[in-house]
C-alpha cells in the first residue's frame, strides 16, 4: 500500500500529473458552480497544457544547469543540460570529483560508460581512455565523457615528499620485546628491509630516506583547454607518459608480476642506487671526518644520478674514476624518470641505523684512537715546547752578549789594565738596556737592585784598584 501511494505521488510530481490535477481541480470548481463547459475544449486544452508543461519545464532545466558548474562554453551548457536530464535514467556515464589526484566517487560511479562529467581540481590531471585505445589527457578543470570513456589514471600536480625507511625512534635491530604486538614488529622490519643495504665489509645499514619529486613541469604556466591555470603546471606529455608507460615489478613467486605506480618509482630507483653505493664503502668509511664523508658521497652521488643525464662512475672503493666528462656514461635512472615524465628534486639521506652493538664497537675504537691521537699530539707538544725553549734560551744568550758588548762594539782598545773598570762597561748597557723595557716590571726592579748592588761594589773596587796602581807605580 505505501509503495503504491509513493508511485502515486512520484507521478503527480510530474509535469502530466500536475496538468491532470489541475485540469480535475477546475473542472470540480466548474460543475459544483454549475458552470457549462465543452468536454472536446477540455480535452484540447488538456493536451496543450501538457505541451506547454513539458516546454517550460526543459527550458527552465536547460536555464538552471548552467548553474550547476562553472561553466563558460555554450557547447559546455548543452553538455550538463544533457547530463541533467538523463540524470535520472540508467545511460548516464559516471559524474566523478578528481581531488589531489584522488578520484571521488559514489560506490559503482566509476563502472557507469555513459556520458558523464568529470570535475578536476588544480592539482589533479587525468588520461581517458576506451576498451581499445587512449583517448586524450585531461587538465584541471571540468571534462564531460563520451559513452565508452573511462579513467585510465590519475596524477596530483603538486610536488611529492616521499620517506621510507625506518623511523627516527625507532631501533629496527633490536629484538622484539615479549609485549610487542606481532603486527607492529612486522611494519618496522618491514621499513628497515625498505632501505636496507650492506656495506664493502658486510655491514648491514638502513637508513632513513626522503625524496622529493613531481610530475615534469613545463616551463611556462599555461591554461588548459577549459581556461584553468594550474599553479602546479600541467603538461599533458609528462601526465600521458605518468600514467600510461607502466613499469612491471618482477615478484618473488613464480610469474608473478606487479604494476608500479607513477608514484612509486622515484623511490625504487632511488633504493637501488643506495645499495649500489653502500657497497663500495666500508663501514666506518660513512662517518669519516673530513671534507666529505661516504654519506655525502652517496647522497651526491644519488642526487646526480637522477637529476643529470651523465655522471660519473665510481670505482669499487667509492672513489671517480678518471674517465674524460665527455665519456661519462648515461645515467639509466635519469632517463627512466624522464620517459615516464617525471622529476626528482632532491634526495636526503638522514637517520642512519645499524647493530647498536657494532655502533658501540665504533665507539670504543674511536675512544681508543682518540686517546692514541691524544698522547701523540702531547708527545708532540713536548718536543716542540723543548725545542722552542733550546732556541729561547740560544737566542736570548745572544742578545745578552749582544747588549753587554754594546760599549766595545766598533772600537779597538787597549786591554783594560782595571779588570773592575771593564766590569762596569759591560753592565753599563745591560742596565740601560733594562731601564728601557722594565716598564715598572717588579720583577726587573729586583735585578735593577741587584745590579746597583753590584755596580757600587765595582766602583769601591774599581777606586781601590786604582789607588793601588798608583802607589805601586810612586
Amino acid at each position: 500500500m505505501k509503495k503504491t501511494f509513493n508511485s502515486i505521488r512520484s507521478f503527480l510530481n510530474t509535469p502530466v500529473g500536475v496538468v491532470i490535477i489541475t485540469t480535475v481541480i477546475w473542472h470540480v470548481i466548474l460543475w459544483g458552480l454549475k458552470i457549462p463547459f465543452n468536454y472536446y475544449v477540455s480535452i484540447a486544452v488538456f493536451f496543450i497544457d501538457i505541451g506547454i508543461a513539458f516546454y517550460l519545464l526543459d527550458r527552465l532545466v536547460y536555464f538552471f544547469s548552467q548553474f550547476v558548474l562553472p561553466i563558460q562554453d555554450p557547447r559546455d551548457r548543452q553538455e550538463i543540460y544533457s547530463q541533467v536530464k538523463t540524470s535520472n535514467s540508467g545511460d548516464r556515464g559516471p559524474t566523478l570529483f578528481i581531488k589531489n589526484g584522488r578520484v571521488i566517487e559514489h560506490e559503482g560511479e566509476a563502472n557507469k560508460r555513459g556520458p558523464g562529467v568529470i570535475v578536476l581540481d588544480t592539482a589533479s590531471a587525468l588520461v581517458l581512455r576506451t576498451d581499445t585505445e587512449i583517448i586524450s589527457t585531461v587538465g584541471p578543470g571540468i571534462r564531460f565523457t563520451r559513452e565508452g570513456e573511462y579513467i585510465a589514471g590519475s596524477v596530483d600536480l603538486r610536488t611529492q615528499w616521499q620517506f621510507i625507511g625506518p623511523f627516527a625512534s625507532e631501533l629496527p635491530f633490536l629484538n622484539p620485546t615479549p609485549a610487542s604486538p606481532p603486527k607492529s614488529y612486522n611494519e618496522l622490519q618491514n621499513r628497515r628491509q625498505q632501505t636496507s643495504g650492506l656495506t664493502r665489509d658486510g655491514f648491514e645499514v638502513s637508513p632513513t630516506i626522503s625524496i622529493k619529486f613531481s610530475i615534469k613541469r613545463p616551463v611556462g604556466a599555461k591554461p588548459t583547454v577549459n581556461g584553468v591555470t594550474s599553479q602546479y603546471g600541467f603538461d599533458p606529455t609528462s601526465v600521458l607518459n605518468a600514467v600510461t608507460r607502466e613499469v612491471v615489478r618482477l615478484g618473488t613467486a613464480e610469474n608473478s608480476k606487479t604494476r608500479m605506480d607513477w608514484n612509486k618509482l622515484p623511490a625504487h630507483l632511488v633504493v637501488n642506487i643506495w645499495r649500489e653505493y653502500i657497497r663500495k664503502f666500508k663501514l666506518e668509511d660513512l662517518f669519516t671526518t673530513g671534507e666529505v664523508s661516504g654519506l655525502q658521497t652517496i647522497e651526491d652521488m644519488i642526487n646526480k644520478r637522477v637529476r643529470q643525464k651523465h655522471v660519473v662512475p665510481l670505482d669499487d672503493t667509492g672513489e671517480p674514476k678518471p674517465i674524460p666528462k665527455n665519456k661519462w656514461p648515461e645515467s639509466l635512472e635519469y632517463n627512466q624518470l624522464h620517459a615516464r615524465g617525471l622529476e626528482i628534486m632532491e634526495v636526503r639521506i638522514h637517520n642512519v641505523l645499524f647493530d647498536p652493538t657494532i655502533e658501540e664497537q665504533i665507539i670504543q675504537q674511536w675512544s681508543a684512537e682518540w686517546m692514541k691521537i691524544a698522547k701523540q699530539e702531547e708527545k708532540f707538544l713536548n718536543e716542540k715546547e723543548a725545542l722552542i725553549e733550546t732556541a729561547a734560551r740560544d737566542e736570548a744568550g745572544k742578545k745578552f752578549a749582544q747588549i753587554v758588548s754594546g760599549k766595545f762594539e766598533g772600537k779597538v782598545t787597549m786591554p783594560q789594565q782595571n779588570l773592575f773598570k771593564t766590569l762596569q762597561l759591560l753592565i753599563q748597557p745591560l742596565k740601560e738596556f733594562i731601564l728601557e723595557e722594565s716598564n715598572a716590571n717588579s720583577a726587573m726592579e729586583k735585578e735593577l737592585r741587584k745590579l746597583d748592588e753590584i755596580w757600587k761594589w765595582l766602583l769601591d773596587h774599581s777606586a781601590e784598584s786604582a789607588s793601588k796602581q798608583e802607589g805601586g807605580g810612586e
